[in-house]
């Protein structure tokens, strides 16, 4: 008998099952040149289902040297035209010549060419798709019910992932090496499995690396050039909850029933966000609402009444629209991760539908952060009224949106009213994070409630004196065992607030001090809000244009920053203290002083009355003036000039005068 397959059944590998259960014994197997070339090009592209059709044709040639079947290889190789026009049936055209030719069976495991192959008059074989009687995969042996994901690489152990969500351990399945022949053979079974299984599909395929999902399990395979050896790693899920399992699935369901909700679950890798998902997803389906989830990879385990959509023509703005016209319920739509996966859902979720995102991030900051880099922030209430923040398969926090008018919390109160988007804790009501723009940038700011309001009258104190006043007082020898400990607690809370807020300080101090060679001072007014002195002249250059540049330090170390000179440091501290005098003067020497009051600094040179005078620190020439007839020079005392010769003064140096 002669046979003819083509492309589809060569990398199923369903010629040698045929012929090991007796049936195409002593046939005659006639492969194609067009079937060889596909196989080569994929091959070549890094696709393993081409590797997995060379491995078929090799097994056909050991079968052919046993004497079990004859294998011949006819025709032509296809032309670079049809190679480019294979999509349009070219190369099956090829495939299909030869059966004619041979006069032999044409057998193929493709419903297309199969209609189109009895249309031409052909004894065809079609070999549909095998639904039962799945026999274990080879990577099941390195799988038990505590395994989360295994490992496999060429020239190394294998590895395994075992545990709970909450806690998981790396070990090592077996001490031999894995080979590349073996992973091969793997990799083949699982591709074979993929086209026949139903729940099996490849989800991504490229070079050098390919994505198959098989009911539950995840499998990547990966090669040379993208890696830089075989490797193959199969994940799947462990725990499949209810929503009832939840302690919060009473509020999540209320959250649910509002109108067409907005709704992000986030929290990092592996802590169980799509679990929680899922458990949603199959909530709302037995609840009668249409569900629909868009998936790259599609992972989710969710009933066969939920259609799982992929990514159309390689974009989710494809399926989005596909979905607008299916007009579902609800849409979840699985790790929004680019540009677009965040305006699909934005714009979704403004078109009338009920969205539930899923975004990998470490805390809700960051998440938020990702949001508002991407969106106007003043919409941001509208596309998802809350976030479940999902941490070691536990909801860690619930929190809704809104928005309004407002100065923000934690911000100078002189700054203006504007549009502020406020997250807050479902539970206690109070707010959490603030957005809100700032110059030219967008930030998102923590908010933390303050114990102890600041007091508009309380005496100002240097960061170093702060720091040292914070300390917990020394207790007194007669106070009771009981008090000592409370006071213990009270200083332990104290050092760690403490330590916090020196390790912010320090941040700011290395952000501010790029834009300033003078010294930066730090006053912490609470763990949310701080005031910086500079010198006067960087003021400016550390706003930046528009205030990006603080904007962009704020948003850095998460804390309210307000920019103010270092003159009006000095002067705040002269206001405050109590044994401050209304002038003070200074004796430089050489019969030289310098009196400062509120307003001015007067530099007292009699000698001088009516000359120009040119004033130096040290070496080093400062300014030139005109002494008046009182024998004096008057300077602004807040000016550059004037802090600059105090400053030099304060270090040591001399001031002197030279007439001109």
């Amino acid at each position: 008998m002669k046979i003819v397959p083509d492309t589809s059944v060569v990398i199923d590998g369903r010629i040698t099952n045929l012929i090991d259960t007796g049936e195409y014994n002593g046939a005659h197997i006639i492969i194609p040149e067009a079937v060889v070339a596909e196989l080569e090009a994929q091959a070549n592209q890094g696709r393993e289902i081409g590797f997995s059709g060379l491995t078929e044709l090799q097994e056909l040639c050991k079968l052919a040297e046993q004497g079990i079947i004859s294998i011949e290889f006819v025709g032509v190789r296809p032309t670079l035209e049809q190679v480019k026009l294979a999509s349009g049936g070219e190369i099956d055209a090829l495939i299909r010549k030869v059966a004619i030719d041979y006069g032999a069976r044409f057998i193929t495991s493709d419903v297309v060419q199969s209609e189109v192959a009895k249309a031409k008059g052909l004894d065809v074989l079609y070999l549909k798709p095998q639904v039962e009687d799945f026999t274990p995969l080879a990577i099941d042996q390195f799988f038990d019910e505590h395994t989360i994901a295994v490992y496999l690489k060429e020239r190394a152990k294998p590895i395994a992932r075992k545990g709970t969500i909450q806690k998981t351990e790396t070990m090592i399945v077996r001490e031999q090496l894995c080979t590349e022949y073996e992973l091969r053979m793997i990799a083949q079974e699982i591709l074979e499995r993929a086209k026949r299984d139903p729940d099996g599909f490849i989800e991504i395929e490229k070079r050098g690396v390919t994505v198959v999902q098989i009911g539950s399990m995840r499998i990547s395979i990966t090669r040379r050039p993208f890696s830089d050896g075989m490797e193959i790693t199969a994940v799947r899920p462990i725990v499949d909850l209810a929503l009832e399992d939840y302690s919060e699935s009473d509020l999540i369901k209320q959250m649910l029933k509002g109108e067409k909700p907005g709704i992000l679950i986030i929290g990092p890798p592996g802590c169980g966000k799509t679990t929680l998902a899922q458990a949603i997803a199959t909530y709302l389906c037995d609840a009668g609402c249409i569900i629909k989830t868009m998936e790259q990879p599609r992972e989710m385990l969710v009933p066969d009444q939920i259609t799982q959509y992929s990514a159309l023509d390689g974009s989710m703005v494809n399926t989005a629209d596909v979905l607008l016209l299916v007009r579902p319920d609800f849409v979840i739509f699985d790790e929004l991760r680019k540009n677009e996966d965040f305006e699909v859902f934005a714009d979704m979720r403004l078109a009338g539908i009920g969205m539930i995102g899923i975004i990998h991030a470490v805390s809700p900051h960051e998440a938020l952060q990702r949001f508002a880099d991407r969106l106007d922030f003043s919409v941001l209430a509208q596309i998802f009224g809350s976030m479940i923040y999902v941490r070691d398969g536990q909801i860690n926090q619930i929190c809704s949106t809104a928005f309004s008018m407002k100065v923000p919390e934690g911000i100078d109160s002189d700054m203006q009213i504007r549009p502020v988007t406020t997250v807050s804790d479902i539970k206690t009501d109070q707010p959490v994070f603030e957005i809100f723009r700032y110059g030219t940038e967008t930030i998102v700011l923590p908010v933390e409630e303050e114990n102890e309001p600041v007091e508009n009258n309380e005496q100002y104190l240097p960061p170093e004196e702060t720091i040292l006043t914070s300390q917990p007082e020394v207790r007194q020898e007669e106070k009771s065992s009981e008090v000592e400990d409370e006071e213990n607690d009270d200083g332990d809370e104290e050092e760690e607030e403490t330590s916090a807020w020196n390790i912010t300080e320090r941040d700011i101090q290395r952000e501010i001090g790029r834009y300033t060679g003078g010294e930066v001072s730090v006053e912490m007014l609470s763990a949310t809000k701080a005031v910086v002195y500079i010198d006067d002249r960087d003021v400016p250059a550390a706003i930046g244009k528009g205030g990006k540049n603080i904007a962009a330090i704020v948003n850095k170390v998460g804390v309210g920053i307000d920019i103010r000179p270092s003159s009006e440091l000095a002067k705040k501290v002269r206001a405050l203290s109590p044994t401050q005098s209304e002038h003070e003067e200074l004796n430089l020497g050489d019969g030289l002083q310098v009196r400062i009051d509120k307003k001015q600094l007067s530099i007292i040179s009699p000698e001088n009355t009516g000359r120009i005078v040119d004033v130096f620190a040290g070496r080093e020439y400062l300014f030139t003036a005109t002494v008046n007839d009182s024998g004096e020079i008057h300077l602004a005392k807040n000016s550059t000039i004037a802090q600059e010769m105090l400053r030099r003064y304060n270090e040591g140096e001399p001031i002197r005068l030279k007439t001109v």
